[in-house]
């Protein structure tokens, strides 16, 4: 960012005193309000970040051929609203964002009206083609930028105030016409425009208006001689009409008699209904009376079956207390049978006792000479330990061979996996994608393939869709085209990777940093490619295709390639497009692929001169490569090694099988006789288990250190003791007493519920007795009902049907009432009666038959009346409205015409001597300029009366002695010639102009040095004027030993890598030894 100036500018000699009347007034720092204070460009084209002062008179923006100059013409345009389609370099805002940025801005200060305030228009501009509007640091719409420019008569469309780079071959090409509209607006009165443009609408509006008129008065001539013609006819139509609008006034009372007869129907029906509304009312009566004596009777039956209900219930609970009685019985009875079954247990007690005593007798005996006959038993030891170390010596030659397993079957996997990733690897090299990956990596991409695999491995990590490498993604069939593509697109774009999201480009550059591999992120897939037509032309010249229709690929890809290499505008052609390949670029075809050449024609943007750069076609190198054949054949003897090494490996395991299985079987049998001695064992401890079972829980009480013999001699005591305690106990007959005294109490208790029981018997029959009486009485009132209400239902039967009669009159009345409300609906749809139409139906017939009569009679009367023409009566009012319109619109149109011609005159006389003296102004200082250059020229007025849309500016020039004063235009003049008198011309509005500034891109390109020298003083004195607007020269060059002025501000843009130090100098306004010094430092 360059600083603030040292020093400001010395004001021009009488710039304050001499300004003429109506001149915007120069501050201090010689600014008048619009002039351009100071530039801010950020992200803008080429430019990261700069900002500019130009001075208030002539700036020259000086620089070499693409540092940035037009730049900064671009950025003046678009901050003042300007449409970026004026500039001829693109037709969006997108495009002037510096490559690699999403956004950027441009700031532009203006002088204000008042002293020392600046406006400040700031434009936010980003790749999504959205502007954001600042004025002074608020947002606000861009009405409002677009009010301030107005305020200050800024034309950025007006060639003579705005004239860019690419436009300035554009103001050769203007018309007389055209000239004189940017003249008008950008010099001179601000009315003459406004003026200009009235008069060649009012001019075509007088035209129109002249037309109109005659045409007008002979179409109403025309009209009035066809109606004269036609008077007679028109009367007969007349008579006929008056009988039909007779006939029609009668056919008015018709539904009216209707009417009156479906009234008189209406009323008879009324009566018939109040008559079946007395009957039914009548048998209703008779009905209800009928009826109350039944309710009566229905509330007594009501009362009945209360008081059966209420006996009912008094049944039901002497039913359940007999129940409770007979359980009770019941349990008394099964407690005595229980008692006899006890007596019966306790004779069979006794009876087992007895026998118990015995039994015990024989099994101490048995148990003494069991204790003499046993025998002692020692276990085999030592034969147990020697197969116990059999067992050990086999289980450890088993557990060795397992772990050998082990260890054989772990190397065995590792082996197998090994294997599988070796038939993977052969798999991928002869696959599509690793071909592909293998391409990109013969081409300098090293690690191509582990940045593809990370982004495999690795997609969950990513919002969206990520693609690549591009290489394959495409898919493409024909080899030929294939070579089209590969050399028409970039090599960096086939290696890269697509993103869709910011979040996902920013963590994929991260990633891919160590690998080396570009990134590019496609925001919008919705692109618009240009639409695919070949058309007569293009066939005829063996054009058959474009480039983007050739392959496939994601949208994003697709968008990738068309905005990176441009795919769709290049276009496919046979050997015939070859041939006639400059008949190609007539079609505005810019780039062309041939089977055997690739055509580029570019157009010049100073001379618009066609080049054209033709290369041969190269055969693909990426779609089209073949395998790595050494890498394959040593991947498959490297597969085959570690098959035969895996088969090795799994033969030595099943060896190992085998013994492990062989000591298994040996440690098998050592087991089993192992557990033959051991059952043996068990046998002997299971029968010594025997006898302590026998002896008891005695058993556990005693050690098992005991021996065998003491165990025995306990169990003898054991059963002494038993002895003694049966023969010890309770006799049985003083059991059988007991229970023979709660017997007797069991039948005591069992009479007393027998005598409840009968009780509640005779109670019972007592209630039955009663419930019979009441059921009696209900079936009495119930009969007696059902007969009263057999003749109720006769009397409603009659209440119905005449309540049935009743309704159907009554629908039948509501029926005759709907036709009469609708004959009355339609005779007051035809007509209303007034007192006048009352009248006159007076004078009609009375009945329908006779008026149906007397209106056939006159229809027929007017029928008579015969017409070649029948629509000649309104053929006559038609053009009889016709004539009375268009004479009324032929004395508006008269009127109007006066007044445009009034009008015309009025404005002429304003607007045609300003425009006069402007111009000849104008070509006095054009004509001065011209002489003062050795050449010859004149600006002249061509006029052409009443038709303003034909007046025009014609510059006329002369460049040689010999010639003849010529208009200008690119037939007549070099471009030299045309940009001296481009300049002058736009020297000469300096003084009449009325805009704060002016912009002209570098117009001095192809002048002469004379020339060149010549226009540069023109500028320089032009600019030394006092009312001279604040003006803008980009040239690449300028001439040595010119001569400068005061007026004249120096801009230099340069760039590079070591312009930085040099720049800061400048800045400073340092001399240009200092400078040097800088760069000899650096």
């Amino acid at each position: 960012m360059a600083p603030p100036r040292a020093a400001k500018r010395p004001k021009l000699e009488g710039s304050s005193s001499s300004a003429h009347a109506g001149a915007p007034q120069r501050g201090e720092d010689d600014y008048v309000p619009g002039n351009i204070v100071e530039i801010e460009l950020c992200n803008f084209m080429t430019y990261d970040r700069l900002v500019c002062r130009p001075g208030p008179r002539l700036n020259l923006v000086v620089g070499p051929n693409g540092s940035g100059k037009s730049s900064l013409v671009c950025a003046i345009a678009l901050a003042l609203a300007a449409d970026p389609a004026i500039l001829g370099r693109a037709s969006s805002v997108r495009a002037f964002v510096k490559r690699g940025e999403d956004s950027g801005h441009v700031k532009l200060s203006l002088r204000g009206d008042a002293p020392g305030r600046d406006i400040c228009i700031t434009r936010k501009i980003d790749t999504n083609n959205k502007s954001e509007w600042l004025l002074d640091g608020a947002s606000v719409p861009k009405k409002d930028i677009i009010d301030v420019i107005k305020k200050f008569n800024i034309q950025i469309n007006n060639l003579t105030q705005f004239l860019p780079q690419d436009r300035v071959c554009e103001f050769a090409k203007l018309t007389p016409i055209q000239l004189l509209e940017e003249t008008e607006k950008a010099v001179g009165d601000p009315n003459l425009p406004v003026q200009h443009r009235l008069l060649i609408e009012r001019s075509k509006e007088l035209r129109v208006l002249e037309v109109t008129v005659k045409q007008k008065e002979q179409t109403l001539n025309n009209l009035k001689a066809l109606n004269a013609e036609q008077e007679k006819d028109v009367q007969r139509v007349w008579q006929r009409d008056t009988l039909l609008k007779k006939a029609e006034l009668m056919k008015k009372k018709l539904p009216w008699l209707k009417y009156d007869m479906k009234k008189l129907e209406f009323i008879k029906v009324q009566e018939e209904e109040k008559s079946f509304k007395m009957k039914m009312e009548e048998a209703a009566k008779i009905w209800q009376d009928a009826k109350a004596p039944i309710e009566e009777l229905k509330k007594k039956k009501m009362t009945h079956a209360s008081s059966t209900k209420k006996i009912t219930n008094q049944i039901n609970q002497n039913t359940n207390k007999r129940r409770e009685v007979t359980d009770e019985e019941g349990q008394l009875s099964a407690r005595l049978r229980t008692t006899f079954d006890d007596i019966e247990d306790l004779k069979r007690q006794e009876r087992s006792r007895q026998q118990r005593i015995s039994n015990a007798r024989d099994a101490l005996a048995a148990a003494e000479k069991e204790l003499q006959d046993l025998q002692p038993y020692e276990p085999p030891r030592a034969e147990m330990a020697q197969l116990t170390d059999k067992i050990a010596q086999t289980t450890c030659g088993i557990n060795e061979l397992k772990l050998r397993r082990k260890e054989k079957e772990r190397q065995l996997a590792q082996e197998k996996e090994n294997l599988r990733k070796c038939s993977d690897r052969l798999k991928q090299m002869e696959s599509k994608n690793n071909k592909l990956l293998q391409a990109l990596e013969r081409t300098g991409a090293d690690k191509i393939s582990e940045a593809y695999y990370w982004v495999q491995d690795n997609k969950n990590m990513f919002r969206a869709e990520v693609y690549g490498p591009v290489l394959l993604e495409v898919n493409i069939q024909n080899k030929t085209h294939a070579a089209y593509l590969e050399n028409h697109v970039p090599n960096y774009v086939w290696k890269s990777f697509i993103t869709q999201d910011a979040s996902d480009r920013d963590l994929l550059v991260r990633q891919l940093k160590h690998y080396g591999i570009p990134v590019l992120n496609c925001v919008n897939n919705s692109f618009r490619c240009e639409p695919f037509n070949i058309t007569l032309e293009m066939e005829q010249l063996g054009i058959k295709s474009r480039l983007d229709q050739e392959f496939e690929a994601p949208p994003a890809v697709k968008n990738v390639l068309i905005t990176q290499a441009s795919v769709d505008q290049s276009y496919i052609g046979t050997d015939q497009a070859d041939q006639r390949a400059d008949d190609v670029v007539k079609l505005g075809i810019s780039d062309l692929w041939t089977p055997r050449n690739h055509y580029r024609w570019s157009r010049s943007r100073y001379g618009g001169h066609v080049s054209a750069n033709v290369d041969s076609v190269y055969p693909s190198r990426l779609f089209m490569c073949d395998l790595n054949i050494s890498d394959i054949e040593r991947l498959r003897s490297e597969n085959d090694e570690l098959k035969k090494k895996v088969e090795g490996m799994e033969e030595a395991l099943r060896e190992l099988q085998k013994g492990q299985r062989k000591l298994e079987d040996e440690e098998a049998e050592i087991r089993k006789k192992k557990e033959t001695i051991i059952d043996k064992v068990r046998f002997h401890k299971k029968r010594r288990e025997e006898i302590q079972r026998r002896v008891g829980m005695a058993l556990f009480l005693c050690s098992f250190t005991c021996s065998l013999y003491n165990i025995l001699l306990f169990s003898l005591d054991i059963k002494r003791r038993t002895l003694e305690d049966i023969s010890q106990e309770e006799d049985a007959e003083s059991s059988t007493r007991k229970l023979t005294d709660q017997l007797a109490k069991l039948n005591d208790q069992r009479f007393r519920a027998v005598i409840k029981l009968k009780s509640l018997l005779v109670e019972a029959v007592a209630l039955k007795w009663s419930s019979a009486e009441k059921n009696m009485a209900f079936i009495e009132l119930d009969t007696k009902i059902w007969e009263m209400e057999k003749d109720v239902k006769k009397f409603e039967k009659d209440a119905v049907h005449a309540a049935k009669g009743y309704e159907n009159c009554k629908r039948i009345t509501q029926e005759h009432r709907q036709v009469l409300l609708k004959a009355k609906q339609h005779a007051e749809s035809i007509s209303v009666i007034t007192e006048d139409l009352a009248k006159e139906f007076e004078k009609m017939p009375s009945t329908v038959e006779e008026l149906e009569g007397a209106i056939q009679d006159t229809e027929s009367e007017a029928n008579s009346m015969l017409f070649l023409n029948q629509n000649v009566l309104q053929e006559y009012q038609n053009r009889q409205r016709e004539i009375e319109s268009i004479s009324t619109k032929l004395e508006d149109d008269k009127v109007e015409c006066e007044r445009c011609c009034s009008e015309i005159e009025t404005t002429k006389g304003k607007w045609l001597p300003t425009l006069r003296s402007l111009v000849l102004k104008i070509n006095d200082t054009f004509s001065r300029n011209f002489q003062e250059m050795a050449v010859a020229g004149e600006v002249s007025l061509d006029e052409h009366g009443l038709d303003f849309s034909q007046y025009g500016i014609l510059i006329k020039v002369k460049f040689r002695q010999t010639g003849q004063l010529q208009v200008l235009s690119a037939h007549h003049q070099s471009g030299g010639e045309r940009s001296v008198s481009t300049i002058l011309y736009l020297v000469s509005l300096q003084d009449l102009t009325n805009c704060p500034f002016r912009v002209v891109d570098e117009i001095n390109q192809g002048m002469d040095p004379v020339n060149e020298r010549k226009m540069f003083q023109q500028l320089v004195r032009a600019a030394s004027q006092l009312n001279t607007p604040q003006c803008f020269l980009l040239t690449p060059k300028l001439l040595p030993d010119l001569e400068y002025s005061d007026a004249c501000s120096i801009l230099n843009i340069m760039n590079g890598p070591w312009i930085e130090k040099p720049a800061q100098a400048w800045s400073a306004g340092d001399c240009w030894r200092k400078v040097m010094s800088v760069e000899a430092g650096n």
